[in-house]
This record gives C-alpha cells, structure tokens and sequence, in this order.
C-alpha cells in the first residue's frame, strides 16, 4: 500500500513523495513521482531517474529542475531512494560510499547485506510494477537515466533488464566500476571477491558482450571539471565497450563543469528529450 507523503503542484502537473513496505527489501522504502498534467487523461511515458552516492528519493526532483520540461513532454519521473535505510547490518552507516545511501543499484550476495539490500530486484521489478499498478504509468515506454552511482545504475540495469528498460542515458557515470576505487569497495562488500561476479554488474563489461542492444542510441554527459573523473568514473571505457559492440553512442564532454547538479540541470532538458524521443516514437 503506498502512502503519501507531501504532494506539490508543479507545472500544471503534481510532485509527490511516497513511502511503502517493500517485499524486495524488507523495508519501508521511499520513491519520489512527477505526474505530468497529461497523466490526468490516461497512462503516459515513464523515465526512472537512480540518484547517486548519498542522495535520496529527494535529491533530483529538489535540484534537477526537470519537471518544467516532463511536464511539457508528457513524461512521469520516477526517483527510488538509493539504498535500504535502517537495515541494521553492522558498518552499514560507517562511510558515504558503502551501506546506507549507496546500495550501487544491485542485489548483494554476502551475508548480512543479502537480506536487504537488494535494489536491482527492487528497481527493475517490484518498483516499475507498484508503479504501474497506482499510477498511469505506460510500462512499454518506459526509460533509464542516473548520475554517477546512478548512471551506473541506469546503464547496468538497462543492458540486464532489455524488457524493462526501452532507452537509457546517463551523467557522469561511473562506467567501469571494476576498475575504481568505489567500485572496488562496494563490489567486494555486496558480492565478495570473486572479480568475475563482479563483471556482471560492469556497464563496460556488459556492454562488450553484447550487440548494439540499444539501436536507438544512449546518451552520456561528462563534465571535464569533475573531481571523480580521472580516478572513479573511466568513460574512456565505456565508450570503447560500445564502440566494440556496435553500440551508437553520444559521449558528451563539457570543458568547465563539475560532478554535481549544477552540472546535470544544465544538460537535464537534453536527456529528457532524448528518451522522450524513442518512448514516444
């Protein structure tokens, strides 16, 4: 059963804020919705926003300024929050980048974390399902973004989950997890050691086994001023990944800008049009 928790008009559409008990879970879990005006009349577009490290359900509807431009194209925004909260597993809340707000979008293996923190099941199923059930939510258009921890999200879960998922962008990814640092961590806290494990949630390495699964194109901004960029983020990667598969991809690098939302508002209009583009076609 979803609860509201605020609900704002906004552009002639609504802002809400929502919490439910999550069977993926285990535990209540927290989703933000922009309704657009057009989802008075029937089912519409749907565009799963993943947040990045310590971000909340919150976080992109607040700064983003996104909903000017969904509200125009007729496109749900949907944000999950980034990780279970309250779970109880030892050392969950004792970094930014590992535990609480950094769930990396999959389902974990080692013992403790398993029972929990499980966000691929959850964002890939039990949320676009409760979505479609409550709200008017066309499931067949229905589209992928992130940013950094996020765009990791959005690009792995994209190449997994081709049935959920029919266009994908994302800002400032961290496109090859398996070779950075917070990869590194969150990785060998969620699935253990083996590195090969570890491939299947690589947007690089799922993306290099694979042909041109998104004929339509993806779409990437990267800002030249980011801090994360040389050490965590390697787009490098990912766009040879692609250019191996077959994979058209725009890879847009931006001299001047940051890691952070000042950064993705700027470039925000140009990611909504690029889905709306192959979910409305």
């Amino acid at each position: 059963m979803l609860e509201i928790q605020n609900e704002h008009r906004c552009f002639g559409g609504t802002q809400r804020y929502y919490r439910h008990a999550s069977r993926e879970i285990g535990l209540p879990m927290r989703f933000s919705v922009y309704l657009p005006p057009q989802a008075e009349q029937g089912p519409v577009p749907v565009l799963f926003y993943l947040a990045g490290l310590t971000c909340t359900e919150e976080t992109f509807m607040i700064k983003a300024g996104a909903q000017r431009v969904a509200s125009e194209l007729g496109l749900m925004l949907v944000a999950p929050d980034t990780s279970p909260r309250g779970a109880g597993v030892a050392g969950e809340d004792d970094s930014w980048d590992f535990g609480t707000g950094a769930g990396f979008y999959l389902d974990a293996t080692q013992p403790e974390w398993n029972t929990h923190y499980r966000m691929e099941s959850y964002v890939a199923r039990e949320l676009p399902a409760l979505v479609a059930k409550a709200l008017p939510a066309d499931l067949a258009r229905a589209g992928v973004f992130g940013h950094s921890m996020g765009g990791h999200g959005a690009l792995v879960l994209a190449l997994r989950h081709p049935d959920v998922f029919r266009s994908v962008s994302a800002f400032a990814p961290i496109a090859a997890p398996t070779r950075c640092p917070w990869g590194e961590k969150a990785f060998s806290g969620y699935l253990g050691n083996d590195r090969a494990a570890w491939a299947a949630h690589d947007a690089s390495a799922l993306m290099a086994a694979r042909r041109a699964p998104f004929p339509g194109g993806i779409l990437v901004d990267q800002g030249l001023k980011d801090n994360f960029l040389a050490e965590q983020l390697y787009p490098e990667v990912f766009e040879e990944a692609c250019r191996q598969a077959g994979q058209p991809l725009t890879l847009r690098r931006h001299e001047g800008y940051d890691h952070g939302y000042y950064f993705i508002s700027t470039f925000v209009e140009d990611h909504l049009r690029f889905h709306a583009a192959q979910l409305t076609a």
